[in-house]
């Protein structure tokens, strides 16, 4: 096991690592949707939904990884933090990933059709946004806050974490977004959480691997 895996391992869910500044931040997150919630703006809040459930399975499988391996998680978050969720997830990142997708998705031209530098505006605004969450990621690895033990999955190879670790987030995020009927989104977004919630009960709560 590294040593990252093992300090992320030994305060994994422990409480005692609570700090008060959670609050403010839960605050802030249920005051983002309830802005939307209030000007009806569904569109916003299902992508917003769809990329934090899309972040809670990456989270999930990392975690898997790390059970099976027993060597390291793809990536580990072992540095400070409040709470620690998974091995790679930590409250701080799950309250940013869950405003994040309607942060994104507010940049999308009303115009679908409409193309930049050639390209779909919503597939260049996926590509865009992934680069930039991998950019913020090397940052945050630099500074030992986010930690990679992976040849495969670093910053001298940063594909995989562009492909797998972001573009699919983006990609579902705006699918559902640009869906036409309030009625699919919900379907969507639902589908994403109910095997989340399959995940998390199965592989943490009764199998305890993750």
């Amino acid at each position: 096991m590294t040593q990252a895996a093992s300090q992320a391992l030994n305060i994994l869910r422990d409480g005692s690592l609570f700090q008060w500044y959670i609050i403010p931040l839960f605050a802030l997150t249920v005051y983002v949707y309830a802005v939307e919630v209030e000007r009806q703006n569904w569109s916003l809040v299902f992508a917003g939904l769809a990329f934090w459930g899309m972040d809670w399975f990456n989270e999930i499988w990392n975690g898997l990884v790390f059970h099976f391996t027993q060597y390291a998680p793809v990536w580990g978050a072992p540095g400070k933090t409040a709470f620690l969720i998974l091995i790679g997830l930590n409250i701080e990142i799950c309250f940013m990933f869950a405003i994040a997708g309607i942060t994104f998705a507010k940049m999308l031209p009303a115009d679908q059709r409409m193309k930049i530098l050639g390209l779909p505006n919503r597939l260049f605004f996926a590509l865009t946004g992934s680069v930039f969450c991998v950019f913020v990621e090397i940052l945050l690895n630099l500074v030992g806050a986010l930690t990679w033990d992976y040849s495969w999955w670093s910053a001298g190879a940063p594909w995989l974490i562009f492909l797998i670790g972001y573009l699919p987030f983006f990609l579902v995020s705006f699918w559902v977004f640009d869906m036409d009927s309030l009625r699919r989104k919900i379907t969507a977004v639902g589908v994403i959480y109910a095997v989340d919630s399959i995940c998390l009960v199965l592989f943490a709560v009764v199998l305890k691997w993750i």
